[in-house]
């Protein structure tokens, strides 16, 4: 049983090392050879996971071998156009100029109502509103508006709206983010000097946000209260 318990935790942190190295992604984000690696990775973890008596290099051995070979993947795609679009494709465009491109569809294998459900994840509830609909390489539908049905910007209605600068949580559940800290460039000094001025500590703090601009908000703890 112990070995057992070691050995998952080993693989754990293998894989989780792994994914660092293989970059940063959501899984609807994947390109097709990193879900590849990534399904094999965890089917191939779980074998030594499950089985005392597999050695656990026949589990690290491969996953390392899969890990070299999708980041030998990605910097070849990176200098080479031809090896990315031949491993990821290339985007399809299935609404040109406001047309339907019932071609391209079929090609996907897209029905009707899978085109309307993604339009409508994208806030587009009409055909006749949308001047370009393209799936990209990981799945996803870009989608461009009509200009007519298009809502318009503070830009475009020559209205200046403050620049409150980037907001990021400073303070979760009592620990403080010195990476947000520096993202909004404050220091502690500042967020010890803001939360004297509330009567309250860091402790007391479920979560705290605060922009470039020193605006913040403040939720304390229910307990705190």
């Amino acid at each position: 049983m112990t070995i057992s318990f070691i050995r998952t935790l080993l693989l754990y942190a293998l894989i989780l090392a792994a994914m660092r190295l293989m970059g940063k992604r959501q899984i609807s984000e994947l390109q097709t050879s990193e879900l590849v690696v990534t399904l094999l990775i965890s089917d191939i973890a779980a074998i030594p996971m499950q089985d005392s008596g597999q050695p656990l290099v026949s589990g690290i051995l491969p996953i390392a071998i899969l890990v070299v070979c999708e980041i030998a993947t990605s910097v070849l795609m990176l200098k080479n156009g031809f090896f990315r679009r031949m491993i990821c494709g290339k985007p399809i465009v299935v609404i040109n100029d406001g047309r339907v491109m019932q071609r391209e569809l079929r090609r996907l294998r897209m029905t009707t109502e899978d085109l309307s459900e993604e339009l409508r994840q994208k806030d587009v509830f009409a055909l006749e509103d949308v001047a370009y609909a393209i799936v990209e390489t990981n799945g996803k539908m870009s989608v461009i508006r009509k200009p007519e049905k298009d809502q318009p910007t503070a830009g475009m209605l020559g209205v200046a709206l403050p620049d409150n600068g980037i907001e990021a949580v400073v303070v979760s559940d009592g620990a403080v983010s010195d990476f947000s800290l520096q993202l909004i460039r404050k220091s502690r000094p500042w967020l010890e000097g803001v939360l004297r001025g509330k009567n309250a500590s860091v402790k007391d703090i479920f979560i705290m946000t605060a922009n470039t601009k020193g605006e913040f908000r403040i939720i304390k703890k229910e307990d705190a209260l």
